[in-house]
C-alpha cells in the first residue's frame, strides 16, 4: 500500500501501488511527498533510514534535474546493498518530480520486511561479506548452503550446472557441515530444477509437491520434507547452478517475502560462485602457461653437472626477464646445449619474450654445432617481430671427454661467463659478441674452455654484479666481488656455487630493488664422484 508524508496527498496516488517498479514524488525542495512501500524500503538503505528522510544522491540529482529543465536525465546510484539503481525522473509543473527506480536484479525493491526494521538489509550485507570473502570455489559453495540453511531453512543444497546426467552438489543440515555429493539423476525430478539450472525465473514454492523431492536432494537424518524452494543462482552471463531450499514438516512452508529474499540471496551467491569460478578457470590457464615460462630444473646429464639459480626482480614474480635452457643431444656422444640469457625489460611481457626466445632457439637445435648460425637466425627472427625489445645470451656446447668437460663458448652482447680453477683462481673467457635484435648481423667470437674435474664454469646475468646494495645501498656488487666469491667456491659442486652466489648477492641489496637475475653453472665432477642417473647409485661420472 502507498504512503504518503501528508494527509492531503491520500487522493490521485494509485499509480504508486499499481507501479512495478519503486516510485517516488519529490517537491521543488527535494523533500519526500508520496512513496509507494517499496520505494520506502529501497531508499531506507541497510541503516533504516527515517521514512521521510530523501538520500543524498537523490536529492542532489533532484534538485540538478530541476535546474537542467525539461530533459531530465536518467541518473545511476550504486547502492551497497541493491547494487545499480536506475532513477528515471518525470518533472511536474509545480516544480515536484516523480522517480521511478529500476533495480539491477530486479526485486530490490521488493525486499521483504523484518520484524524490527523495514527490511533485513543488515542480514543481506553479510551474507554478502561472506560470499565474497573468498575466491576458492569450494569454500563459496559451503557458505552458500550453509548461510542458507541457518537463515533461510533447515537444509540447503547446491545443485552445479552439470554434464550429461551427472549432477554435482552440495549439501548442509542447519548447523551441520556441508558435504559433496555427485548423482546420476535426471534434473526434471525436482520441478522446477531443470528450469533453475538454465536461468529461468524459479516457480512458487506453493507449486512444488514436497513428496516428489528425490532421496539424493534430501540431506541423510532430514527427514519429512514439509516444502521446497528452488532458485536460480544467476552467474555472469552463465548460470552458476541452482539453489534448493528444504523445510522439515512441522515448519511453515516458505512464504511470498521469504522467496523474494531467497532470490535476493541467490544473486548474490550466484555473483560469488560465478566469480571464484572464473578466477580458478584463468588461474589454472596461468600456471599452465607459467610452467613453461618457468626455467627448468638442472641437474647431471651426459657426465656433465648442470645446476641453476633464478631471482625475478619483483619477489612475488616466479618469471622475468632472465632464462636459462639445457638440451641434451639426441646422441650420447654429442654436445649438450646450454644457454643463458637476459631479454630486455622486466614483468610478464619480457618473459613473454623469453619464452619465444626459448622456442626459437629449441627449433634451431640441429643447428647448434655452428654459433654463429644459430644467433644470425635467431637475430633475424627478432628484427622480423614486432617486439622491440632486444636480447643478449651466452651459448655453451659442453661435451664430456674422458674426465674433461670441453665447453665452447659464445656471447652476445652478454657478460662473458667465469671458469673456476680448483686452486681458487677465477678466468675470464675470451668470448663477445653483439646483442641480438638490434643489428642487422650479428658478430661473435668463440672461446673454449677445458674444465678439468672439479672445475666449474659461471654462467650469469648482469643482474647479479649490477645488483645495488651494500653499505650505502648504490654500490653494485661488481665483477670484483663475484670473482672473489667464486675463487672462494673452488671445489664446490654446482649447486652449492649457485647457492653461494644468490645469497651473497641477496645479502648485498637486502630489501633493495634489483634486476632480474640467473645464474647457470657448468661442472667437471670431481674424481671418485658418484653419478646419480636416474634412480640408481654407484654409477661412475
Amino acid at each position: 500500500m502507498a504512503t504518503s508524508t501528508s494527509p492531503a496527498a491520500a487522493t490521485g496516488l494509485g499509480f504508486l501501488t499499481a507501479s512495478p517498479f519503486p516510485v517516488a514524488v519529490l517537491d521543488s525542495e527535494g523533500a519526500l511527498l508520496h512513496a509507494s512501500d517499496s520505494a520506502r524500503r529501497l531508499l531506507a538503505g541497510p541503516g533504516g533510514r527515517a521514512g521521510a528522510e530523501v538520500p543524498r544522491w537523490l536529492r542532489q540529482a533532484h534538485l540538478a534535474v530541476l535546474a537542467d529543465g525539461p530533459r531530465p536525465e536518467t541518473v545511476r546510484h550504486t547502492d551497497p546493498v541493491a547494487g545499480v539503481i536506475e532513477a528515471h525522473p518525470s518533472a511536474g509543473a509545480d516544480g515536484s518530480a516523480v522517480w521511478w527506480f529500476v533495480v539491477q536484479d530486479g526485486c530490490a525493491g521488493l525486499l521483504p520486511a523484518a520484524p524490527d526494521g523495514p527490511c533485513d538489509w543488515e542480514l543481506l550485507t553479510r551474507l554478502s561479506g561472506l560470499l565474497l570473502a573468498s575466491l576458492n570455489v569450494d569454500r563459496v559453495l559451503e557458505t552458500v548452503v550453509r548461510q542458507a540453511s541457518l537463515h533461510l531453512a533447515d537444509a540447503a543444497v547446491v545443485v552445479a550446472p552439470g554434464s550429461g546426467r551427472t549432477l554435482r552438489f552440495v549439501s548442509c543440515l542447519r548447523e551441520g557441515d556441508p558435504l559433496p555429493g555427485q548423482v546420476r539423476a535426471d534434473p526434471a525430478e525436482v520441478p522446477g530444477l531443470a528450469e533453475a539450472l538454465q536461468g529461468f525465473p524459479p516457480v512458487p514454492s506453493r507449486w512444488i509437491d514436497p513428496a516428489a523431492a528425490p532421496q539424493w536432494l534430501v540431506p541423510a537424518g532430514f527427514g519429512q520434507v514439509e516444502s521446497v524452494l528452488v532458485t536460480p543462482l544467476p552467474g555472469h552471463g552463465v548460470s552458476a547452478g541452482a539453489l534448493v531450499l528444504l523445510r522439515r514438516a512441522g515448519r511453515r512452508p516458505f512464504e511470498p517475502a521469504e522467496e523474494v529474499f531467497a532470490r535476493l540471496f541467490a544473486a548474490r551467491a550466484g555473483a560469488a560462485v560465478s566469480a571464484a569460478v572464473m578466477y580458478s578457470e584463468q588461474a589454472a590457464v596461468t600456471d599452465l602457461l607459467m610452467r613453461e615460462l618457468l626455467p627448468p630444473r638442472l641437474a647431471h646429464l651426459n657426465g656433465v653437472d648442470f645446476a641453476g639459480g633464478y631471482r625475478a626482480s619483483v619477489d612475488r614474480d616466479r618469471i622475468g626477464g632472465d632464462f636459462y635452457d639445457v638440451h641434451p643431444s639426441a646422441d650420447p656422444g654429442g654436445e649438450t646445449l646450454a644457454l643463458l640469457g637476459d631479454v630486455s625489460g622486466k614483468g610478464l611481457e619480457a618473459a613473454v619474450l623469453t619464452g619465444k626466445v626459448r622456442n626459437t632457439l629449441h627449433a634451431l637445435l640441429p643447428l647448434a654445432d655452428d654459433h654463429e648460425r644459430v644467433l644470425q637466425l635467431l637475430n633475424r627472427a627478432l628484427l622480423t617481430s614486432h617486439h622491440t625489445r632486444f636480447a643478449s645470451l651466452v651459448l655453451a656446447s659442453v661435451r664430456r671427454e674422458q674426465e674433461r668437460v670441453r665447453v665452447r663458448l659464445s656471447a652476445a652482447g652478454h657478460p662473458a661467463p667465469m671458469v673456476v680453477r680448483t686452486d681458487g683462481r677465477v678466468t675470464e673467457s675470451t668470448t663477445l659478441g653483439s646483442i641480438v635484435g638490434v643489428l642487422p648481423e650479428v658478430t661473435t667470437r668463440t672461446d673454449t674452455v677445458l674444465l678439468d674435474p672439479g672445475e666449474a664454469c659461471v654462467l650469469y646475468s648482469d643482474g647479479i654484479t649490477e645488483a645495488k646494495g651494500g653499505p650505502t645501498g648504490r654500490e653494485q656488487f661488481g665483477d670484483h666481488r663475484l670473482r672473489q666469491a667464486l675463487g672462494e667456491c673452488a671445489g664446490m659442486p654446482a649447486e652449492a656455487i649457485v647457492e653461494r652466489v644468490l645469497m651473497l648477492t641477496a645479502q648485498w641489496i637486502r630489501d633493495g630493488r634489483h634486476d632480474d637475475m640467473a645464474v647457470m653453472v657448468i661442472a667437471a665432477p670431481p674424481r671418485g664422484h658418484l653419478a646419480v642417473i636416474g634412480a640408481q647409485r654407484g654409477l661412475a661420472a
